[in-house]
């Protein structure tokens, strides 16, 4: 799974929140295309034929692991490279295997969000570990434009909204980057 881009200019210079003026390449959202859907707060998997997979970031130019799976590019900018590696069998892992063991190893292929008691903080309150699939969540009637979505999140206790466009593109905003407290 590639980097997700913003939806909104960050000020990176001062507050560190986002600006009305979007990101270049996220005017689709604008438009009215894409579906909504709540952003789930945990770390990224993937399944792959029948295995899990955590997200890694080979940063900064260092040699990136054996088995490591590339979702993109090395980002010429800031040396990021993200991508996968097979979750294993050590303490690092436990978090993702009780959650694979709770999904019976059998979930598609697909993108995860590993949420739970030992992850994030445990904004869900959860007691084990399990794994939500990406965009799972369909969002109703989101607003597009700057003012709506900052006066949506005051009234909407979530993590953020991914819009997922039909051809793969994807855009995200998150509460905190209004400024609002996450988790509340």
């Amino acid at each position: 799974m590639q980097k997700v881009p913003s939806l909104f200019k960050r000020d990176y210079e001062g507050t560190r929140l986002v600006y009305d003026e979007m990101v270049e390449g996220c005017e689709w959202v604008r438009n009215g295309e894409g579906v909504a859907t709540i952003k789930i707060d945990g770390t990224s998997c993937m399944v792959k034929d029948g295995m899990l997979y955590k997200r890694y970031d080979a940063k900064q130019g260092k040699p990136a692991p054996e088995g490591f799976i590339a979702a993109q590019e090395p980002d010429p900018k800031t040396g990021h490279w993200p991508g996968w590696l097979e979750v294993g069998n050590g303490n690092e892992d436990k978090w993702h295997q009780e959650a694979w063991i709770v999904a019976k190893n059998a979930l598609p292929d697909g993108t995860y969000e590993l949420i739970g008691a030992k992850v994030q903080g445990n904004p869900y309150k959860l007691a084990g570990h399990k794994l939500v699939a990406h965009g799972a969540e369909v969002a109703e009637d989101v607003p597009r434009d700057f003012d709506g979505l900052k006066a949506w999140f005051n009234d909407h206790s979530i993590e953020g909204i991914v819009w997922h466009h039909p051809d793969g593109r994807m855009c995200k905003i998150k509460r905190k980057d209004f400024g609002y407290k996450w988790p509340e």
